[in-house]
């Protein structure tokens, strides 16, 4: 297949690619700058000039692609506080390749996240039945599922808040890190039990190369390795890694101690992927979180 894909040259697309490329797949890369363009040519895809604000550009690549695979999304403006903002230009470039492959039955996998089950008040692991309460993440979700009432084979792959490998440089491992750094210590929230699942980049590529090649249409997907890391391990880590102390804080002192992460860090997000993994033969092979923390990538520099 010639599968378009966005955000190519990010953390998680600079995997995706050669696990697509291996599987004999031909690769189209959005890319938005001259450095991006560069990564995505480096790794043997072919390079699509264009951002997620280029509407008309996502239809038309989409139209001539034989499936696709949607990574991208404006972190910047994310973490600036303006999640709605990014959340809304989101939505727009997946409705945008998603009408293009209306009618068509080709394959269209988005990444949505995990998290958004911690706001769905359940009192044990998320499935991948569950469904969150509307939202702009979850209202993206909605959409995409609802396109395989529209003949197109559509899936939707959840992301734990920690997708981990030496691939990270700027997720939420990466943030954490640089925090402590900054603040001389390492920190949870109250008795630091909140958990937090994970994955491994390359466990998570193949999940998305499995959603493209067999997932039925309308799925829900989880790319989940370890089901839930209590924050306090996380923290632990960190502290041995950057070699600081580790403490407690509490809850009003967390939004101030851990910027746009202060609610994230108390978020309860155990999640379960064994739907996932029986219905994609799927098994996550790499290093769980605390293991690959503690191999020291990243920590170095």
């Amino acid at each position: 297949m010639r599968i378009l894909v966005t955000g190519a040259s990010g953390h998680i697309g600079s995997a995706v690619i050669p696990e697509l490329l291996t599987a004999g797949h031909e690769v189209l890369g959005l890319a938005r700058s001259d450095e991006a363009a560069s990564i995505v040519a480096a790794a043997g895809a072919t390079v699509l000039r264009g951002s997620l604000d280029d509407l008309e550009g996502l239809h038309e690549a989409a139209a001539a692609s034989d499936g696709v695979i949607h990574l991208a999304f404006k972190h910047a403006e994310m973490r600036s506080g303006n999640f709605a903002g990014a959340a809304e230009a989101d939505f727009l470039a997946v409705r945008s390749m998603g009408d293009a492959l209306a009618g068509s039955n080709k394959p269209f996998v988005i990444a949505s996240g995990t998290l958004s089950l911690a706001f769905a008040g359940l009192d044990r692991p998320g499935t991948e039945t569950d469904v969150a309460a509307p939202g702009p993440r979850t209202d993206t979700e909605n959409w995409v599922i609802a396109l395989a009432e529209r003949g197109v084979c559509s899936s939707v792959v959840r992301l734990p808040p920690t997708v981990h490998s030496s691939l990270d440089h700027h997720g939420f491992v990466p943030t954490l890190i640089e925090m402590s750094r900054e603040k001389g210590n390492s920190a949870y929230v109250g008795d630091g039990t909140s958990r937090w699942p994970a994955v491994h980049t390359l466990d998570a590529a193949r999940v998305f190369r499995l959603s493209i090649e067999s997932a039925p249409a309308g799925s829900r997907l989880h790319a989940v390795g370890d089901q839930g890391v209590a924050f306090r391990d996380i923290a632990n880590a960190i502290g041995r890694g950057v070699g600081t102390t580790v403490l407690s804080v509490t809850p009003e002192e967390a939004a101030p101690r851990f910027g746009y992460l202060g609610l994230f860090v108390q978020l309860d997000n155990p999640t379960s992927s064994e739907i996932t993994q029986r219905l994609l033969g799927w098994t996550p092979e790499h290093a769980g979180l605390i293991a690959d923390m503690d191999e020291g990538h990243y920590f170095m520099g």
